[in-house]
């Protein structure tokens, strides 16, 4: 983990699915429009006022993937500012890169894939984010593209993609390898909030990674789901592992992760148009550039691809 200072609070919502889309074909077009129930969109989030979800993804077709907003999350904080970003599950795909660096070494037999967005994905790229530690900071699993590179711990908090499109966050209770309907699996330390609530370790910094000098409140990032399902990509700069996880049950996620911390390595990035064209940190971090995950990456980072149907494969 590369450490610098910055300030700024994201929050990345990846939300139900509850609608497919966009739809090329006119007759799926239709049928998604004309449908009597209006494509879902997340409840305004409100603290003294209330935030206004606008779609970022209006050159896809079909009800919109992606939606943001900014808000801020603590009335005794005011300057504090969210950027959230909602993502429609049952719309999209979510994937798995390596990162030339992260993982580490996995073998001279095992493919590393692109190391980067692929070209073959690029012409549905929505977006992109960061994902967990370099496993020489935290022993985890990772199983991307029908490839185990790191052998699954059972117990940690892990977020998982299955065959049939739809994702969880969850604790690890299988073997040192996934089954056959799960197509990604990643994990980072324990899960930082289950059944709604912050676990019991929230409360020991050391139990989530060393820290920028090593001060106790520090840029750290999450990834959980909602009641719904939902997966929520968060951001949170200046706050301990307890103040994560408070961010995160405001909310209203059931269970969570975290994901990478320390002010380097926070980055969603969104797409003006198809073909990856327009990049855009939705994230304010001057540690990014907008084309990060276009050309090789460090490390291995999420990607998020619009599609026809749930469950459509990885591109490689």
């Amino acid at each position: 983990m590369r450490k610098s200072v910055i300030v700024g609070i994201v929050v990345a919502l990846v939300a139900a699915p509850l609608v497919t889309g966009p739809a090329h074909p006119a007759s799926a077009q239709s049928s998604r429009t004309s449908s009597a129930n209006a494509p879902y969109r997340p409840a305004p989030i409100c603290v003294t006022t209330c935030s206004v979800w606008r779609p970022v993804d209006t050159w896809s077709r079909g009800a919109p993937s992606i939606l943001t907003t900014t808000f801020a999350p603590f009335a005794e904080r005011p300057a504090t500012v969210v950027y959230a970003a909602w993502i429609r599950t049952a719309s999209t795909d979510l994937a798995l890169y390596l990162g030339y660096k992260g993982p580490g070494v996995t073998g001279p037999t095992l493919s590393r894939g692109p190391e980067s967005v692929p070209l073959v994905g690029r012409p549905r790229l929505l977006a992109t984010f960061n994902s967990g530690f370099y496993e020489k900071d935290g022993a985890a699993g990772f199983y991307a593209h029908h490839t185990l590179y790191f052998p699954m711990v059972k117990g940690l908090a892990t977020v998982v993609r299955y065959a049939d499109g739809h994702v969880d966050v969850q604790t690890w209770t299988h073997g040192a390898r996934p089954g056959p309907t799960i197509v990604m699996a990643r994990q980072n330390l324990s899960l930082l909030v289950d059944g709604g609530r912050a676990t019991g370790l929230v409360h020991d910094n050391a139990a989530w990674g060393l820290t920028l000098h090593g001060v106790a409140a520090v840029w750290r990032t999450a990834l959980g789901v909602d009641g719904r399902g939902n997966l929520v990509y968060a951001a949170v700069p200046n706050v301990t592992a307890a103040a994560l996880a408070d961010v995160v049950v405001r909310l209203h996620l059931v269970r969570a992760m975290q994901l990478d911390i320390n002010p380097e390595w926070p980055i969603f990035v969104t797409y003006a148009a198809a073909g990856a064209a327009g990049p855009s940190l939705f994230v304010p971090n001057p540690n990014q550039i907008p084309g990060r995950f276009l050309s090789t990456s460090t490390k291995d980072f999420f990607a998020v691809f619009v599609t026809d149907r749930p469950g459509e494969a990885q591109p490689w």
